[in-house]
This record gives C-alpha cells, structure tokens and sequence, in this order.
C-alpha cells in the first residue's frame, strides 16, 4: 500500500474518483484502476443536505476495500455532519478521511475532529469549495495531513473545472510540509492537470476522465495525468 505522505514518495499521485465507475462492475473497476497504475482510490461520500445529491454509503467502501485490500481509500464527507460518519467510514476501511471547512463551527472544531481521526488511525483531510474564501482554511491547515481545493462546486460528477481555484492552491501550497499533500478533484484531466500541478497541487482526483473511458485506455490516461517523469 502507497503512504501518500510520505516525503520521498514519487508525486503526483493520481486517485480515481469511484464516483465514476460503473457500480455493478465497481471491484472489478477498482482493481483495474490500480493495476492500470493508480496510486489510490479515491471515494466521495454524499448526504443529500450539504451537497444536492446522495452518493454511497460506509458497505460501498468496505467493499473497494474487500476488493482492493492492499489500496490506500481516500474518503471526502460531502455532508453537514462529518463526525456521525468518521467511525462508519474507519471500519469499512477508510485510510484518510476528509470533511469540509464550511460545516466546522470554529478553528477548534476543525482541530478537535483532526484529532478525533488520529486516534482512530485515520489519516485527517480538510476541504474548501471553489467559493469560500482561503483565509477560512489557512490557519488550520497545519493540523491535517490532507488539504482538499475543489475545482467544481461539490455534489455532481463531470463538471467543468473552475481554474480560479488554482490561487486557493498556490497560497496553501507555500504553507504545507514535505509530509502534507495538496489535493484537487472537480474537472481534472489531461488538460487541466499540467495547470493543477503547476499550481502545487501534488494528488490528483479524477473520476470520468479515467472510469468514463474505455478500461483499455486507462493506463495511458493516468500516465498522462501524472505528466512527464522528472
């Protein structure tokens, strides 16, 4: 299993977004997505209430997890209630999982659910949509190992990327240690990856431009999104 923070690891990594690939096929599509090189899978959790829309819930990542069991899983809550979800999520399987700034009540609120995850063995992440403003974000970033910029408005698959997020991504890029990763998802692929990492994003969420896509294109997809090797 790939630690994504580890410091000497191999950047960008690239996470497939589960959200696009074909649920009666999803182990199958999960374990062809990491075979075709993928670094881990990616799994976005919604509640109907902060984001319009319902996605899956804690059983579909116990099974990406059953099918992949050497995968690091990479949960985002998509919802108002993140904590209600941590310990669900944890024991089906989640390595990291990441909850949004705009539904935190203060910086200690974010701090104490940082916290809470630690002590479950779970990776903590911290989420900002495309129109919140940075400064909420910045003075708790330190307390997490996962900085999350959405480049859509969260709730829907395949929408066009926002690039005026990318500045979101420059001014958090400059605070975080080597042992701290800068995530995007929303729009991502082989156009606007190059812009993404360009901007100190070092892990990549793409959904439909990898699952939307014939499964014997995906290794050249995901290659692509990684760029060229240094």
């Amino acid at each position: 299993m790939i630690d994504p923070f580890t410091s000497s690891i191999a950047l960008p990594l690239i996470a497939p977004s589960i959200l696009a690939a074909d649920f009666a096929n999803l182990g199958d599509d999960c374990k062809a997505a990491m075979d075709a090189g993928a670094d881990l899978l990616h799994v976005d959790i919604m509640d109907g209430h902060f984001v319009p829309n319902l996605s899956m819930g804690p059983a579909v990542c116990g099974a990406c997890r059953k099918a992949c069991p050497d995968t690091y899983l990479d949960v985002h809550l998509m919802v108002t209630d993140p904590q209600m979800y941590f310990k669900p999520f944890a024991d089906n399987g989640a390595n990291a999982i990441s909850f949004h700034i705009e539904v935190v009540d203060s910086e200690n609120h974010a701090r104490e659910l940082a916290d809470e995850l630690r002590q479950m063995g779970v990776a903590p992440g911290i989420v900002i949509n495309p129109p919140t403003d940075v400064e909420k974000i910045l003075p708790v970033i330190n307390a997490f190992d996962l900085v999350l910029v959405m480049s859509v408005n969260p709730g829907f698959g395949g929408q066009a990327f926002i690039p005026e997020v990318l500045t979101k991504a420059q001014a958090i890029s400059k605070l975080l240690k080597p042992t701290q990763r800068l995530e995007i998802d929303g729009g991502i692929g082989t156009k606007t990856a190059p812009l993404a990492t360009n901007a100190g994003i070092d892990m990549l969420v793409a959904g439909s431009s990898i699952f939307g896509q014939p499964r014997d294109q995906w290794a050249a997809i995901i290659q692509n999104l990684r760029g060229p090797k240094s």
